[in-house]
């Protein structure tokens, strides 16, 4: 096994594990809907469960399921894809969508397991609320932003490449 696939194992089964585990540790010590305040007015542990997406998106449609697990399983199979045409140099990218690929994994788990995801991660700024998450979903966003730092450095590199 090259370099590559063993750190994408690595940074997967370690991102997977947590996020299952995390998941398993909530569901199995808090009641539905409890609420731990961790730092007031900022963070709070709250066992929930999401049938949508994102912000509760699809959470009533009767093809939610099926739609999540095709798109969570073609998500993979693009982003395995993609890390097998990586250059060796693009390590940040490999990271990336290794998180990125953990994330639609350690949800996809929860979506065949449960029938939605378990969330548990609650920030607020006092009245001022963002939608409760978990590692899953924590891996996704900053892959996806380092993915996209690592987009900008390519651009970047090739504009120098362009001017030499």
């Amino acid at each position: 096994m090259t370099l590559k696939y063993r750190v994408l194992v690595l940074v997967s089964l370690v991102t997977i594990v947590l996020d299952q585990a995390t998941k398993l540790y909530i569901a199995r010590t808090l009641p539905l809907h409890a609420m731990i305040r961790v730092i007031e007015n900022f963070f709070t542990i709250t066992y929930l469960r999401n049938r949508g997406a994102a912000f509760g998106i699809l959470a009533t449609s009767p093809w939610r399921l099926p739609f999540f697990i095709l798109v969570s399983t073609i998500a993979v199979v693009v982003i395995l894809t993609v890390i097998k045409k990586l250059r060796d140099e693009q390590k940040l990218a490999l990271f990336s969508l290794s998180l990125i690929l953990a994330g639609a994994v350690g949800n996809l788990i929860d979506r065949v397991s449960y029938g939605e995801v378990i969330d548990f991660i609650f920030v607020h700024w006092y009245d001022h609320y963002w939608p409760a998450f978990n590692v899953a979903d924590s891996a996704i966003c900053v892959g996806v932003f380092l993915l996209a730092l690592d987009m900008f450095r390519e651009e970047q590199r090739l504009k120098r490449q362009q001017q030499s």
